[in-house]
């Protein structure tokens, strides 16, 4: 016997994966590409934020167009590591 859950855990579970998932994503790329543009940090912050929305919309389709809900929440997997990158220097400096 095999348990179906109902449609709108489903449905919730993605908007929680697309809204929290998506913005953690978002974050850490946009972050990755601040620290390492080869430009000077205002002007590299100013062009790494200009995608995130794109970035932001991207992860919210994946969210919905995913085949299973472990692949939707795969986007706070990968924010993760992204954000690791991103402020390790930070994170060592005193």
């Amino acid at each position: 016997m095999s348990k179906t859950r109902p449609a709108w855990v489903t449905i919730v579970s993605r908007c929680a994966a697309g809204l929290l998932g998506g913005y953690a994503f978002t974050y850490a790329i946009t972050a990755l590409l601040a620290r390492v543009l080869p430009m000077a940090a205002t002007d590299a912050v100013i062009v790494a934020t200009l995608p995130a929305f794109v970035f932001y919309t991207l992860a919210v389709l994946w969210a919905f167009a995913c085949r299973s809900e472990r692949r939707a929440w795969a986007l706070v997997g990968v924010s993760g590591p992204l954000a690791l990158v991103a402020f390790w220097p930070q994170l060592w400096s005193s």
